[in-house]
């Protein structure tokens, strides 16, 4: 017998898998990071969708065309071989996005999850907007640092002057750097750098961009060429930014509550199941009263599988549950 909570679930992934079919059969646009920005009550953005590898196609060339980080696409594709898909696989793309839980302003970058969420401010009779981006972040030696600080700066075509620490790496490596690398084509900051007030630290574009979505760098964070292309001419010194750390995230969408998590980052030691009670807290303290039939089976499963996208695990009670409170069950918690 089919509960009441299961068949709203059922509901809202049939309606889903009905957007994704039609983004698959109409073709997915690779420009899509713009969005929309939702009212306050209301957390998701974006579509997910599927497309068809090519014979040539990795797993990070797709990931690139439809502006995803190679985490991203690996970890929604578990079955998938990351360097050799095959013509004419099926490779699911994680576009959809809870928002995470942050003040909705300037610059939000989620290092576990390695994405970046824009919200610039809206002009005149113009709907406000959040553009994201996949980005990487450091390496767990070079850790990315988290708190709250903004742009200091923004250069066209850099040069770079490699700290000492760098410079002693590379010659530890046998790969030798020179005390300035300039612009050009094999300066790692590429075309566009944005510095922050931490110092040392900047958002900049890359020579290396099949790294984007890794904890490949030594603390900065890297985008793609082309994205921040798009997003070095609107971003002003002087905007908010605000380094979090949220592998799981939760939020709303159409009376749907949603959990959406990512692996953590190596060096915060936590197991699937102080996740599981982290998040069904969360979810007590934020919306005691607000939630029908939440089965931590659910959240467990997401959390456990970790594949980046957002899945419903309860809804919000109709006009008749709340004058009858009686009805409302919270399970498991």
């Amino acid at each position: 017998m089919t509960t009441d909570v299961e068949h709203q679930m059922m509901k809202s992934m049939s309606m889903t898998v009905c957007r994704i079919l039609l983004l698959y059969s109409i073709g997915f646009s690779a420009a899509c990071e713009t969005f929309t920005l939702p009212p306050v009550d209301l957390d998701l953005i974006g579509s997910m969708g599927y497309t068809h590898a090519a014979d040539a196609d990795t797993l990070l060339d797709i990931a690139r065309h439809f502006d995803l980080g190679n985490n991203e696409i690996t970890n929604a594709n578990p079955g998938v071989d990351r360097w050799l898909p095959g013509e004419k696989t099926l490779v699911f793309l994680p576009k959809r996005y809870i928002l995470p839980d942050a003040r909705r302003s300037g610059l939000v970058l989620n290092v576990s999850e390695m994405r970046m969420y824009y919200f610039p401010k809206a002009r005149k009779n113009q709907a406000p907007e959040v553009m994201t981006y996949p980005m990487s972040v450091g390496r767990m030696d070079w850790t990315t640092p988290l708190g709250m600080t903004r742009v200091v700066g923004k250069k066209k075509d850099p040069t770079w002057t490699p700290p000492e620490s760098i410079k002693a790496e590379h010659a530890t490596n046998g790969d030798p750097l020179p005390n300035v690398v300039p612009a050009g084509p094999d300066n790692p900051l590429g075309r566009y750098a944005i510095r922050l007030g931490i110092p040392g630290y900047l958002i900049h574009s890359t020579n290396k961009p099949y790294g984007i979505g890794m904890r490949v760098s030594h603390g900065c964070i890297r985008m793609y060429p082309e994205d921040i292309e798009k997003l070095f001419p609107g971003v002003r010194v002087g905007t908010r930014v605000n380094i979090i750390d949220q592998p799981v995230k939760i939020g709303w969408f159409a009376d749907m509550l949603y959990v959406e998590a990512h692996p953590p980052l190596e060096e915060n030691r936590i197991t699937d199941k102080e996740a599981v009670e982290e998040t069904l807290a969360r979810i007590a303290d934020q919306h005691p009263m607000g939630i029908l039939h939440l089965d931590r089976e659910i959240v467990g499963s997401v959390i456990r599988e970790r594949r980046g996208t957002p899945v419903v695990v309860s809804r919000k009670p109709s006009p008749q549950e709340r004058e009858n409170p009686a009805q409302e069950t919270v399970t498991s918690l």
